[in-house]
């Protein structure tokens, strides 16, 4: 009995699938387990495996191409089995959907033919009397034909060596006369101009949407327009924090601790002492999490992927930074599972390392905050009355007012920055 491969849900927020790649062909053998597909879903590369044992009568669906759930992706059965039925079923799901976009352009094309017969049946009587007009002028006034003059206009003009025939007339029917001659100035030469460079086109390019792509678009925008943003910025002195990095990394060459790495840990230990910033928005009521799980953005070629650091107050600097790089290797190889990614209470997004000074980020849903790190920078500060060197970085913390408001993110900010400033102060 043949059995159909249809589009399975791989993640909770999943609509469609896209092939990434079939690992098998046509007329192959499969067993149960054997990964036939990788799908490519709004959050990962997800592995489709068959559930029973036969061969591939049919592969239905090319890659590249994008599946809905639950929609016909490949046929299995016994090596010559009949599968007629199926395939037709699911070409006449197809064909209607051809025949109605073939019949909207239809109508399209209609409307298009229709408006341009109107058009042109209204704009053919101007067009004779355009042609009729220009008939009149080119029999009186041609390029070579007679100039209209004044006697005492042309005897002025050749005594001046004006050329009549670049002198507009103000006189009846445009005849030129004896003020004419006298108001005429020459145009001064025009400048020679260089030769316009010609440079080689760049051929314009449509990149296809990627299913992660299409969620950061819908997510974010969902954010952005349904959660009221606004951001405060706080500048933080970071002297302390990279003499105490130097010092961990100096000491210890088993783990290699980044500055990202250190505020994160801030961030989860503020989060302890204000639990309305770890929170999020439920319509009637606000729900403060326990749990601390702070989402690290990982910029990646599609776009950006948040993985999760989990109970991350809970965890040293050591931890938290071999789980950053696991988990940042893993979402630039596409090979984050979905409960990698869900979950996070708090998300920071750093880019300073791209010499970003200061940015605002939109809050990654159901967050009540995210946090916009910046580049440490050399800057000349006073201290004790003395202009001294010093490491001063910028963060930006965008909050969902429905949440949070002003005074509540600024003493998060202040406690972050408090114990950025003190870092020892982490460690009790």
């Amino acid at each position: 009995m043949a059995i159909k491969i249809e589009m399975p849900k791989l993640s909770d927020t999943m609509e469609e699938g896209v092939i990434a790649s079939w690992n098998v062909n046509q007329g192959d053998q499969v067993e149960p387990g054997d990964i036939i597909a990788e799908v490519e879903t709004d959050k990962a590369t997800m592995e489709v495996e068959a559930f029973d044992a036969g061969t591939v009568l049919k592969i239905l669906v090319d890659e590249g191409d994008a599946v809905p759930l639950g929609g016909l992706m490949a046929v299995l059965g016994e090596e010559g089995e009949d599968i007629s039925e199926i395939l037709e079923n699911a070409g006449s799901s197809s064909s209607d959907n051809t025949e109605e976009k073939a019949e909207s352009k239809s109508e399209e094309k209609e409307e298009s033919t229709s408006g341009s017969s109107n058009r042109a049946t209204l704009t053919s009587p101007k067009s004779e009397r355009s042609s009729a007009d220009s008939d009149d002028i080119a029999a009186s006034t041609g390029k070579h034909g007679r100039i209209l003059a004044s006697p005492l206009a042309r005897k002025m003009a050749e005594d001046k060596g004006i050329e009549l025939e670049n002198v507009s007339g103000s006189g009846p029917n445009g005849r030129i006369i004896k003020a004419d001659i006298e108001d005429y100035k020459e145009e001064a030469p025009t400048a020679v101009s260089t030769p316009a460079q010609t440079f080689e086109s760049i051929e314009s390019k449509e990149v296809k949407v990627s299913q992660m792509r299409k969620t950061i678009a819908r997510r974010l925008s969902e954010s952005k327009f349904t959660s009221p943003h606004f951001y405060e910025t706080i500048d933080i002195d970071m002297k302390a924090v990279v003499a105490a990095r130097k010092q961990i990394n100096d000491t210890n060459e088993d783990v290699k601790i980044s500055f990202n790495d250190i505020v994160v840990k801030a961030c989860a230990t503020a989060l302890t002492r204000h639990q309305y910033v770890n929170s999020s928005w439920h319509d009637d009521v606000i729900k403060q999490h326990g749990d601390i799980h702070v989402a690290v953005a990982v910029a990646i070629e599609e776009g950006l992927m948040t993985p999760v650091i989990r109970h991350t107050d809970k965890k040293g600097l050591a931890q938290i930074s071999s789980e950053t790089r696991e988990l940042a290797g893993l979402a630039r190889e596409r090979k984050l599972q979905p409960e990698q990614m869900e979950g996070s209470t708090f998300t920071i997004s750093n880019l300073g390392m791209f010499g970003i000074e200061e940015f605002t980020a939109i809050i990654n849903p159901p967050n009540a905050c995210i946090l916009a790190v910046g580049a440490i920078r050399d800057v000349p500060v006073v201290e004790n009355g003395e202009v001294v060197p010093g490491k001063r970085m910028k963060v930006t913390l965008s909050s969902d007012h429905r949440i949070v408001d002003g005074a509540k993110a600024a003493e998060f900010l202040n406690t972050v920055k408090n114990l950025l400033e003190n870092p020892l102060s982490m460690l009790l």
